[in-house]
C-alpha cells in the first residue's frame, strides 16, 4: 500500500516519527526511513522529499537552499534538469540515434549479443559517445555554477557505463552519496517527463502492507494535530 503526502504533512511526519518510540533506520540510496515497533511491527518505509535533509546531517529538516539535479536517460533520449528548492532553473533534452529500428533495440544492447556490423551501426556508436559526452558536459556545467546537494537518477544498468565511462567526466562518482534511483517508472524523457519526475520527488511516500495500517493511523493522527497546533 502507498500513500503521497505533501511536502508539508511529510516535514510533519518527520518530526512525529522523531518523538515517537519507533526503532528508526536511514536508508540513503532511497532517501527513506524504515520504521519497526517495540513489538517487531513492520517494516514501514517512509521516502522523504527531495528537499528535505538526510537524517543525522547536522541540518534542519527543512534546509534553506536545496539544489539539486534530475538525470533521466533512456537508449536515445535524456531529459535533464537543475532545481533550486524545488523549482526548474534550467533543463535540457539530447535525443540520439541509438536505436535499431527494425529490430526496436539499442545498438548498446546490441553489440552485447552480435557485435559490430555494418556502417548504420558505427553512426549509432558514434551517437552514442556523443550523446553521453553533451550529458556530461551540461552535467559539469551545473556543479560548476552550484553546491549540488541531491542527484536523482533514472537509467538502466546497461547505459550506466557508458556514462561514467565517458570520454567527458561526470561530475560525480558511480558511489556518491547524493546519488538517489527514482523509484518511478519513467516514461520516454521529455521536459514534461522531467517535471512529472519533480512534483513525485517533491512529495513524501509511506509504503506499507495491511498489517502496518495501524502504525500508520497512529503517525497521520500525530501529523493531524501537529497540523492543527503547531506550538503543541
Amino acid at each position: 500500500m502507498n500513500s503521497s503526502l505533501s511536502k508539508d504533512t511529510s516535514l510533519q511526519l518527520l518530526y512525529a516519527i522523531q518523538a515517537s518510540s519507533y526503532s528508526v533506520s536511514y536508508e540513503p540510496e532511497k532517501h527513506r526511513l524504515v520504521l519497526t515497533d517495540e513489538t517487531g511491527d513492520g517494516p514501514l518505509f517512509f521516502r522523504l522529499p527531495l528537499v528535505l535533509s538526510l537524517p543525522g546531517s547536522g541540518l534542519a529538516a527543512e534546509e534553506v537552499q536545496v539544489n539539486y539535479v534530475i538525470l533521466l536517460i533512456q537508449s536515445g533520449n535524456c531529459a535533464m534538469g537543475l532545481f533550486e528548492n524545488g523549482i526548474n532553473v534550467d533543463h535540457k533534452v539530447f535525443r540520439s540515434y541509438m536505436v535499431r529500428k527494425k529490430q526496436g533495440t539499442s545498438q548498446v544492447k546490441y553489440l552485447k549479443t552480435k557485435g559490430k556490423s555494418r556502417a548504420g551501426s558505427r553512426v549509432r556508436l558514434a551517437e552514442t559517445v556523443e550523446f553521453f559526452e553533451n550529458i556530461n558536459e551540461r552535467l559539469q556545467a551545473y556543479f560548476r555554477g552550484h553546491e549540488i546537494q541531491r542527484i536523482a537518477i533514472s537509467c538502466s544498468k546497461t547505459l550506466i557505463p557508458y556514462l561514467f565511462n565517458s570520454k567527458v567526466a561526470t561530475p560525480f562518482e558511480k558511489d556518491d552519496s547524493r546519488l538517489f534511483k527514482i523509484p518511478k517508472h519513467i516514461h520516454t524523457p521529455i521536459y514534461e517527463v522531467l517535471l512529472d519526475a519533480n512534483r513525485f520527488l517533491l512529495r513524501g511516500e509511506l509504503i506499507y502492507e495491511a498489517a502496518q495500517q495501524h502504525m500508520v493511523n497512529a503517525l497521520l493522527g500525530e501529523v493531524n494535530t501537529l497540523l492543527e497546533d503547531p506550538d503543541t
